[in-house]
């Protein structure tokens, strides 16, 4: 009794790799956007352990946003662009923004991010 043989034929292999390379473009592609992303909440974070707790006013959280970003050399998004805004018990720090980058020809991917901290008086 004769079996037949099980396996991945050559065509199988072909369409296996591609999609495996196809994964790792996107994970290469997406990296650096998250490298950036830990940038900007490493800086929103350092400045609400520099402020929390202390009185501080917006003008000194801004400026600390603007020497933070100049420090950490962040691109994406600009200290201008991270809200401060007044709110019941201290200020509310918050980094909205979205990023694009391409991946294959006309595709692209859109990654939104949101960091928020309260930083109590």
């Amino acid at each position: 009794m004769r079996r037949r043989q099980a396996g991945m034929t050559t065509l199988g292999l072909v369409i296996l790799v591609a999609f495996l390379a196809l994964i790792a473009f996107a994970g290469l592609r997406l990296t650096p956007v998250y490298l950036n992303y830990m940038k900007v909440a490493g800086v929103v974070n350092g400045v609400y352990e520099e402020f929390d707790g202390t009185g501080a006013s917006r003008s000194s959280i801004r400026s600390s946003l603007a020497r933070r970003f100049d420090i950490d050399s962040v691109g994406v998004i600009e200290a201008k662009d991270v809200a401060v805004t007044k709110v019941d018990g201290g200020h509310e720090v918050a980094a909205v923004y979205a990023h694009k980058t391409p991946f294959i020809a006309n595709v692209s991917f859109v990654v939104d991010f949101e960091k928020r901290v309260l930083i109590r008086r």
